[in-house]
C-alpha cells in the first residue's frame, strides 16, 4: 500500500483517479483515507450518478470531489477555513471542474439556509468532540434539507458508539476503520 504524501490526498475513484488534493496543516483536518473513502462509496455506488452533494466541513475536499468524480450531478463544499478553501479552489481549478462549487463558510451557519429537499447526500465529518454532527443533522432536519431516500454519511470517532439521530432518519451502515467510526444514514 502506498503511503500518502505529506500535505496532500488523492482521489481513489472515477475520472480523476489519483489526482493529488492539497492537505492544509490545520488543527482538526484529517481528511478521510483511502479505505473509508472506499468503503463510503461502496456503499454509496448506486445512488451517486447524478446527486446533489454537499460536503460540510470540506476541509480538503475529498469526499465531495470524490463523489464528483464519481459522476455526482452537482457538488458544494462548505468550509469555513479561508486557507483550505483556497487549496481546494486551487484544485478545482486543475481539475477543470464546473459543477463544483466551494462556499466559505461555517457549516452550521450555512446549514441555516438551506432549500428544503435540495440534498441527496450529504457528508458531515467534522472536527471530532464538538458534537457538530448532531446538530448538522438537526438543521438537516429542521430545514428539510435532504430528499427522502436520501443519504448522510457521518464520520465520528471511533469511540463514539451511539449517534443522537433526529427523527426522520435511520441507520443503513455503519463500521469502525482505525480512529473512525462510520455511519450512513437515510432520511425516511
Amino acid at each position: 500500500m502506498k503511503k500518502r504524501q505529506a500535505g496532500t490526498v488523492r482521489i481513489i475513484g472515477g475520472k480523476w483517479r489519483g489526482t493529488r488534493l492539497l492537505v492544509s496543516d490545520l488543527p482538526g483536518l484529517r481528511p478521510s483515507g483511502d479505505r473509508s473513502r472506499e468503503t463510503l462509496f461502496n456503499w454509496l455506488q448506486l445512488h451517486i450518478s447524478g446527486a446533489r452533494c454537499v460536503d460540510l466541513f470540506a476541509g480538503s475536499g475529498v469526499l465531495g470531489l470524490e463523489a464528483a468524480s464519481r459522476g455526482a450531478a452537482e457538488v458544494i463544499l462548505v468550509e469555513k477555513s479561508g486557507r483550505a478553501a483556497v487549496n481546494i479552489r486551487e484544485s478545482l481549478m486543475r481539475l477543470n471542474s464546473d459543477h463544483v462549487e466551494v462556499i466559505e463558510d461555517d457549516a452550521i451557519n450555512w446549514l441555516k439556509s438551506c432549500g428544503p429537499k435540495s440534498i441527496d447526500i450529504v457528508f458531515i465529518d467534522p472536527p471530532f468532540g464538538l458534537d457538530l454532527e448532531t446538530r448538522s443533522l438537526e438543521l438537516l432536519t429542521a430545514g428539510d434539507c435532504v430528499v427522502p431516500g436520501g443519504f448522510a454519511y457521518v464520520e465520528t470517532d471511533r469511540k463514539i458508539t451511539a449517534l443522537t439521530l433526529s427523527p426522520g432518519w435511520e441507520m443503513v451502515k455503519e463500521k469502525a476503520l482505525g480512529e473512525v467510526r462510520m455511519q450512513l444514514l437515510k432520511k425516511v
